[in-house]
């Protein structure tokens, strides 16, 4: 029996046992006068009236429920919380159904106030932490998630061109359009033991139609050994930078990253990594991969070494968590202070045969110097000459902190690319850039209205670039999981950009975003 209908049994047991003495008597009473019509609509408002108290109450234990689980997922990293025994109650007239498929249950559903907690079936299977449960039993669990946003662009604020630092000009086609930007599905669980565990994502950006990497099937296999050690294999994103942390699509900015991060980071490769808590509130994940970036890159492109390393430690010393999916800005509300300190190394050489091909592929990374030009393009340094390999290394240490509502988070980045080899000679023999991001946000209205600001800068040898970034976040349902968002961005010579992104390659100006984001 369901918790819901235990409760609801208990409430009215009491008015049970009050009407059975007067239930006798009326056995042995004569016939009553006809019911007066009134009195009946009264009894019926009354009636429904403690119908819709019980269902807050209901509500509120349920949000409540949520609050614990999601406390002691954040106590016992990695424990499976069974899902709750699903009561369905099926509405009196038929509902319209699609051929082979279950029937639609629907309940009435209400919200308790300031908790935004829906109680309906719906909340039998979701789960804020694991996403839609579609199965969970004692052999395994398959859940679901969904993360898609619908963008208007505006990028005529920009110049129509710019200049490289080797006297190049190039034009910029500034763009203005409408996208069904990015749909990720991610379908995952455990099977036969809970540390066992696996996972599928299916990636598609509508920007990138016709490009190789435009749909990406990609996935992992993990087994939790203890709390010290989870071994995993698959598709990883390397820990170069905090947003690559798996915070993804907790950003303050919807799918786009400050120009620093996105110039200095890695991406999604395949490897082999160990993960886990090193003492009491002390995390680490050590990588070793094929190269930056996997997507759009065949096997045959990549070279034999396997050599690619990365490694990040980071430390939530005061309540032992960061919001949830550790992302950007206190949605979360912290009654406590939060803190996290991150750090991250990362080594790869690099050649050219295994570099992303095109510009416009989505999240793809690509080694450039800091003003936009791909140091394995032809021509990069010099007339004829051509780049073929090179290291690349960087680190970085973030901080951040939360507390109701408000959150300041901050990132430093240093790049060195040397041990070049070219068809030919170089201007150059080795780079080295640094950079940093700044982040802050507060929540004039709790659960629904967020503004926040951001901004980066590169020192690098070829120019100094930066953004600076403003914006809304409105969240309609008082819940995450739909946010409407408006920004404006002010580019400084962007030394990165693509289809996928809101900024150009050299832009300098004024970019106009608008989203509507769905994730679940």
């Amino acid at each position: 029996m369901s918790s819901a209908r235990s409760i609801l049994l208990l409430a009215l047991a009491p008015l049970a046992v009050a009407a059975w003495p007067f239930a006798a008597v009326a056995q042995t009473q004569p016939a009553a006068p006809a019911p007066d019509p009134a009195s009946i609509q009264r009894q019926i408002d009354e009636i429904r009236a403690m119908k819709e108290s019980m269902a807050d109450q209901m509500g509120q234990l349920d949000a409540r429920i949520n609050a614990l689980e999601t406390e002691l997922q954040a106590t016992v990293p990695g424990i499976t919380i069974p899902p709750p025994e699903v009561q369905q109650t099926v509405s009196a007239e038929p509902q319209p159904q699609i051929p082979g498929e279950a029937p639609i249950l629907t309940t009435d559903t209400k919200t308790s106030p300031g908790s935004g907690a829906i109680v309906d079936a719906f909340d039998e299977i979701y789960d804020p932490n694991r996403g839609i449960v579609l199965a969970a039993g004692e052999w395994g669990e398959l859940d679901v998630t969904l993360a898609t946003y619908v963008r208007y662009l505006n990028q005529m604020g920009l110049d129509d061109s710019y200049t490289d630092s080797f006297g190049r000009t190039f034009d910029i086609d500034r763009r203005q359009e409408a996208q069904l930007q990015k749909v990720t599905f991610t379908f995952k669980g455990w099977l036969f033991d809970p540390k066992f565990r696996w996972l599928i994502f299916a990636w598609t950006a509508n920007t990138s139609q016709g490009l190789g990497a435009q749909t990406v099937w990609a996935g992992n296999l993990t087994y939790k050994f203890n709390d010290a050690l989870t071994v995993g294999g698959g598709i990883i994103a390397l820990p170069t930078t905090r947003s690559t942390m798996y915070t993804y699509p907790h950003w303050l900015r919807v799918d786009n990253r400050t120009s620093a991060d996105e110039y200095f980071r890695g991406s999604y490769t395949s490897g082999f990594w160990a993960e886990g808590e090193i003492v009491d509130r002390l995390y680490y994940r050590a990588v070793i991969a094929n190269n930056l970036s996997t997507l759009g890159i065949d096997a045959g492109q990549l070279n034999d070494e396997f050599n690619t390393v990365s490694g990040a430690l980071w430390w939530m010393p005061t309540t032992g968590e960061f919001g949830y999916a550790k992302g950007f800005g206190d949605f979360d509300w912290h009654e406590e202070v939060a803190t996290l300190f991150g750090v991250s190394y990362t080594r790869s050489p690099e050649d050219a045969q295994s570099q992303p091909t095109e510009d416009n592929g989505f999240d793809n990374v690509q080694l450039r110097l800091s003003d936009g030009t791909n140091i394995f393009s032809p021509n990069a340094f010099a007339p004829g000459v051509q780049v073929d390999r090179a290291t690349y290394q960087m680190a970085s240490l973030n901080a951040g902190v939360k507390y109701r509502g408000w959150s300041f988070e901050g990132e430093y980045y240093a790049r060195w690319i040397d041990d070049f080899e070219a068809n030919g000679p170089l201007p150059v023999d080795d780079l080295f850039d640094h950079g940093f991001q700044l982040q802050t946000s507060f929540m004039p209205v709790r659960d629904t209205l967020q503004a926040y600001i951001s901004a980066s800068k590169i020192w690098g040898e070829f120019g100094n670039p930066g953004d600076v970034g403003v914006g809304l976040n409105w969240f309609p349902l008082h819940r995450r999981n739909l946010r409407l968002n408006g920004q404006l961005l002010y580019l400084n010579h962007s030394p990165v950009g693509g289809l996928a992104y809101p900024y150009a390659v050299g832009g300098n100006g004024w970019v106009l975003t608008t989203d509507a984001v769905l994730a679940f």
